[in-house]
């Protein structure tokens, strides 16, 4: 892959270390969270990486105190998810369908697809202080990232709806007992253990390591994409709900939301 394409970008840092694609969130004075060119460059990084053989493993990294704090809200409000065109359709479509084994290192907090993304990572790492926070009912919108299918299949239905329906934040300890992360490391060293675990992929047979992906992957890759697509169809009508507009203008506003109103 022609890593010069992503040499101006800032907010996604993109190396490639010993066959190790490094995708790095770089957004920290807006605590890491996304905007549609950061899910571009994302997107484009993962599709290439799939057919270059230089790629052996992809590992995901934010900060020291923040993984990622999930979309960024202002521009999401006004530049929403309407087909599968839009940047964030199309990097979880790659993420979804990734040939290449998937790590993460997790510091700080992980909200929404901040922990919504590591359902579909291989092996993760988190820190101990590692916080992950699913608020989209809280923000009056539905899962996404095909997490309404992953979530429920990886850690079962109560607690998926605790993580969902309560909007409740859970820490490391929580992730590894719920199996949503391989190990929770001292404060500072979740990374290293990342890059020791990608750096272990990359010295195994990367034929075997596809077979073996795609076996133990318990959705395909297709029912995955499918679930994404329904997701965003209700997360869309959603966006346009009294309930949304009532949330997100809470949150501009600093303020609790108040949705005694609704029924």
């Amino acid at each position: 892959m022609n890593l010069d394409a992503y040499a101006a970008q800032s907010d996604v840092l993109v190396t490639l270390e010993d066959g190790v694609l490094v995708l790095r969130f770089n957004r920290p004075e807006k605590k890491n969270a996304l905007n549609a060119a950061m899910y571009t460059v994302l997107a484009d990084a993962l599709n290439a990486s799939g057919d270059d053989p230089a790629v052996r493993a992809v590992l995901f990294l934010g900060g020291e105190k923040f993984f990622s704090s999930g979309n960024d809200v202002q521009e999401f409000l006004f530049n929403p998810p309407r087909d599968t065109s839009h940047p964030v359709i199309r990097f979880l479509e790659a993420l979804a369908t990734a040939r290449k084994p998937l790590v993460a290192g997790v510091n700080g907090f992980a909200v929404g697809i901040g922990t919504t993304l590591l359902l579909h990572c291989d092996l993760v790492y988190a820190a101990e202080d590692a916080r992950f926070h699913l608020p989209f009912v809280s923000l009056g919108l539905c899962p996404e990232a095909g997490s309404s299918l992953l979530l429920p299949a990886l850690v079962g239905p109560v607690r998926a709806a605790e993580a969902v329906l309560l909007g409740k934040p859970f820490d490391a300890v929580a992730a590894l007992s719920w199996g949503l992360v391989n190990a929770v490391c001292p404060a500072g060293q979740a990374e290293a253990a990342a890059r020791e675990a990608a750096a272990a992929l990359t010295r195994q047979p990367p034929a075997a390591i596809r077979a073996s992906r795609a076996l133990l992957r318990g959705a395909s890759p297709e029912q995955v994409v499918a679930a994404i697509h329904r997701e965003a169809a209700v997360f869309a009508e959603r966006l346009t709900s009294p309930e949304a507009a009532e949330a997100f203008q809470a949150f501009l506003q600093h303020r609790p939301p108040d949705f005694s109103q609704f029924t």
